[in-house]
């Protein structure tokens, strides 16, 4: 029997070209931000709710307590990305790489995402309840813990990660590669529907599926 394909996700590589530096930005609430290039820059404590950036780089720019309620990442790269305490609720993300981040506490949540590459990095809470997430990919990350509750996914992919706790409490997942990742422990196991996993991790699962479904091994 042949084996079943797995639709991996779909994401472009990004490209910038021509970006102008400002080293000492002056953010704003509700601007726009084109083409521009932040090397080290300190966003933290800035209020940027409904912000715009589009072909935007990144470089070490520290986002600690900003706030980015409904910002909008299009066609960007954030390398090395620092913030204890990330509050990007309803952000739009879309062609977006993001490398190395180390985020602490990161408010995610009800957010839209949309071809995102995380490569590497360390972060210790991702709250991304009720997201809607195409096309992402996380590799080679450390996460104490991923909230995934009531979120949709569809090809998602989670390669060399080491997650301590993954919630996915009411998801509605399709075509999630949770191979070649380790999980400490898992809530929710209902939402594992469309997930795809190896023998190995079945393995692992088999007493919290077992106690999920009421199963007694004698």
């Amino acid at each position: 029997m042949a084996a079943a394909k797995v639709a991996a996700p779909r994401i472009p590589v990004v490209r910038l070209e021509e970006l102008r530096d400002d080293d000492a930005p002056d953010f704003q609430r509700g601007e726009r931000y084109d083409g521009i290039r932040f090397n080290r820059s300190l966003a933290d404590g800035a209020e940027l709710s409904g912000a715009d950036f589009i072909e935007c780089e990144f470089n070490a720019v520290s986002f600690n307590e900003a706030q980015l309620r409904g910002v909008t990442f299009r066609e960007c790269i954030l390398a090395e990305p620092y913030a204890p305490v990330f509050t990007a609720a309803r952000t739009s993300w879309q062609d977006v790489e993001i490398r190395n981040p180390r985020w602490g506490s990161a408010e995610l949540y009800e957010g839209t995402w949309r071809s995102v590459r995380i490569d590497g990095g360390k972060l210790d809470y991702v709250n991304l309840r009720a997201s809607k997430l195409m096309d992402v990919q996380i590799s080679d990350c450390i996460i104490n813990e991923l909230d995934l509750g009531g979120c949709t996914g569809t090809r998602v992919a989670l390669k060399n990660c080491t997650i301590g706790t993954l919630d996915v409490t009411g998801a509605k997942l399709k075509d999630v590669d949770l191979r070649s990742s380790e999980f400490r422990g898992i809530n929710g196991l209902a939402g594992l529907a469309g997930v795809i996993i190896d023998d190995y991790q079945l393995s692992l699962m088999a007493p919290l599926l077992a106690g999920h479904l009421g199963i007694r091994v004698i």
